[in-house]
């Protein structure tokens, strides 16, 4: 059903609201929280009450991924009816995924390996970037919106992409991404730059991803602009992870890879599974402790760093400090000081003391670090923190292809390097999935060095055609139809003038 033939309904079920992990004052439902992106105190939406599946796991077993979907999301947007639920579901997961599992499980020699890379960018960030477009077509008609919608988002690489994407010639908004113009792979870069879309801004910045992060808050945040946004017809949301309605999609394919091991008789129902997840931001691995909040059987979740491991760090000793060398890896998703999501944890093993969380991110914001207190510290204890080395991780790489025939990117590469420590340590033989955040073909060079380093002097985009012969994997037209595509957007600017570049865009 088109959207416009969908009526407004109150449902009967009582509404979750969503508050501030910076003010429990604050109430909002889901779809003003889908809206607004964050909180006006800087703090991060979550739901005032964390709900549980509502269907037995193995009520699932049988379920498409749409399916799936509609049992998890029911949960937390309590204000859509379900028409509206299942048109945005429905309008996401379709043909523009290349498989009808959206979320594919394959299985290796000691894991078993999530693809999240069969949408249209060939990133993770696709499922739940191809729903987020329509979530807040939805929300801004039932909240009677006239303004249009500013997309406003920063991106390490592949929200990016994703982002413009799913929101290219989306009515009533527009999209404006700021990305590191040094700091992501040239597969990435060019993917972004020839993105069509006549609401489609992309902005390279002089400097890095948490420049980006900390110029896209600082925006966020100020409230003259916000107010000139206003008198001018737009008001601002947010794409990236820090948007419930992003995060919330996430939960949906923990829940859909536990089926499918369910399906196929890999587990039994109610045993207990790892996960393991490449993560800077944290989004990725907190939508994994949400469902196991919601009921979820997990034993660990495994926490994978590059050597930007300020996560690792943190899960040794309960201590944030991004007071440290900025490293520029072959894992440039994950290349991140500031992990934006690791607030909402946070607020919830504090006891969702929102007093608390917003000390400790003022410390973050002021010097660079802030320290869990031990009680609290204790109750992350389903997490295990794990870095794998630049080396570490082309070796990896190189391992499981010439084992299994299977090519890893750079990222999963190092969740697979941190499980293997893991069971290295531990000794732990729990069924374990590990999250694959993006195709191989993102990141052709890394991926192709590592495999045999003859390929050192060949840049992205001559290897695509040596990884197609060697994986027997088809390129996927996310690259394919880039290589020579115009170049649409040339925007540069300093980190410090980002404010400015968004006026001039908007014309205000």
């Amino acid at each position: 059903m088109p959207i416009s033939k969908i009526p407004y309904l109150i449902p009967s079920e009582e509404f979750m609201n969503y508050t501030s992990t910076r003010d429990n004052k604050v109430s909002l439902s889901a779809s003003k929280a889908i809206l607004q992106g964050l909180s006006h105190d800087g703090g991060l939406f979550v739901p005032e009450v964390m709900p549980k599946l509502g269907v037995s796991l193995d009520a699932l077993v049988d379920m498409s991924y749409q399916e799936v979907a509609y049992e998890v999301m029911k949960q937390f947007f309590t204000d859509f009816i379900e028409e509206e639920l299942m048109y945005c579901i429905n309008s996401a997961y379709d043909k523009k995924f290349d498989t009808e599992e959206i979320a594919p499980l394959v299985e290796l020699k000691d894991e078993y390996i999530l693809e999240l890379f069969h949408g249209k960018t060939i990133a993770f960030k696709d499922m739940a970037l191809s729903i987020l477009p329509y979530l807040m077509q939805v929300s801004a008609k039932k909240n009677d919106v006239k303004n249009e919608i500013v997309i406003l988002t920063a991106t390490s690489g592949d929200t990016g992409k994703a982002a413009l994407a799913g929101f290219a010639d989306v009515p009533g908004t527009s999209i404006i991404v700021f990305y590191p113009k040094d700091g992501v792979s040239p597969i990435q870069k060019q993917q972004m730059l020839t993105q069509e879309g006549k609401n489609t801004h992309v902005v390279g910045i002089e400097g890095n991803f948490d420049d980006a992060q900390t110029g896209v808050k600082r925006i966020f945040n100020d409230k003259a602009l916000a107010e000139k946004m206003n008198q001018n017809g737009y008001q601002f949301s947010s794409a990236n992870s820090i948007n419930i309605g992003r995060l919330v999609p996430q939960v949906v394919y923990y829940f859909y890879s536990y089926k499918t091991l369910l399906k196929n008789g890999k587990i039994k129902s109610g045993d207990k599974v790892n996960f393991v997840v490449p993560t800077g931001n944290f989004g990725n691995i907190l939508a994994a402790y949400y469902a196991k909040e919601m009921g979820l059987p997990v034993n660990k979740l495994i926490c994978a760093s590059n050597e930007n491991k300020v996560l690792y760090d943190f899960f040794q000793n309960g201590t944030y400090d991004r007071n440290r060398e900025f490293i520029l890896t072959s894992s440039p998703s994950m290349d991140i000081l500031v992990s934006s999501n690791l607030e909402r944890l946070i607020y919830f093993i504090t006891g969702r003391n929102s007093e608390l969380t917003k000390e400790y991110m003022e410390s973050l914001s002021k010097e660079g670090v802030y320290s869990v207190a031990a009680d609290s510290f204790a109750n992350a204890d389903e997490f295990y923190g794990g870095y794998a080395t630049e080396d570490e991780d082309k070796t990896t790489i190189k391992t499981v292809f010439e084992n299994e025939h299977y090519v890893l990117d750079t990222h999963t590469a190092v969740a697979v390097a941190v499980y293997n420590k893991y069971v290295a340590e531990t000794g732990d033989k729990t069924p374990t999935v590990v999250d694959s955040t993006a195709s191989p073909y993102k990141f052709t060079k890394s991926v192709m060095e590592a495999i045999d380093p003859k390929h050192v002097d060949e840049d992205d985009f001559e290897l695509v055609n040596e990884l197609e012969k060697l994986s027997g994997v088809p390129i996927p037209k996310a690259v394919s139809e880039i290589i020579t595509a115009p170049i649409l957007h040339k925007r540069i600017c300093a980190a410090d003038k980002m404010k400015e570049e968004v006026c001039d865009i908007l014309g205000i």
